[in-house]
């Protein structure tokens, strides 16, 4: 599969998807949580408070794991795994382009101060279950 048709199977599981687990370092030991997905292409984005432990863990260790995509329907259930580095964003236009009406549990709104995005750069997408014995690998 080529580097083109591997990203369009991603985009396949993320248009299915958005809800996954997003895995940090914490205190040298891998801490997950379950987390809402954005993309922008290949660069993703979840949203956030500052004031969490996510976001100290990103700043402190930056190297991140996402599982994003297994509907629990069985072992044919296409997933991606996505290695990569975690930056906190605070830049407004991202902050509106992914707000939703969802987070208004969470923030007042787009401008919200306490509001984040951590933006997520992977270096390795795999893709697991999507018809294939071996996971297809996309390295960025």
């Amino acid at each position: 599969m080529d580097k083109e048709q591997m990203k369009n199977k991603v985009f396949e599981v993320l248009e299915k998807k958005q809800t996954g687990v997003l895995a940090s370092v914490k205190n040298n030991k891998p801490h997950s949580r379950y987390m809402t997905f954005f993309h922008d292409d290949l660069t993703f984005y979840t949203p956030t408070s500052i004031d969490t432990h996510k976001a100290d863990e990103v700043q402190d260790n930056p190297n991140v794991h996402v599982l994003v995509g297994y509907e629990g329907e069985g072992y044919n259930d296409p997933y991606l795994e996505i290695e990569g580095t975690a930056t906190i964003r605070d830049d407004q236009r991202l902050k509106e382009k992914f707000w939703n009406d969802q987070m208004k549990h969470y923030f007042d709104g787009p401008n919200d101060s306490n509001y984040i995005l951590l933006e997520i750069k992977p270096s390795l997408i795999r893709l697991m279950n999507a018809g294939e014995h071996e996971p297809q690998i996309l390295e960025l």
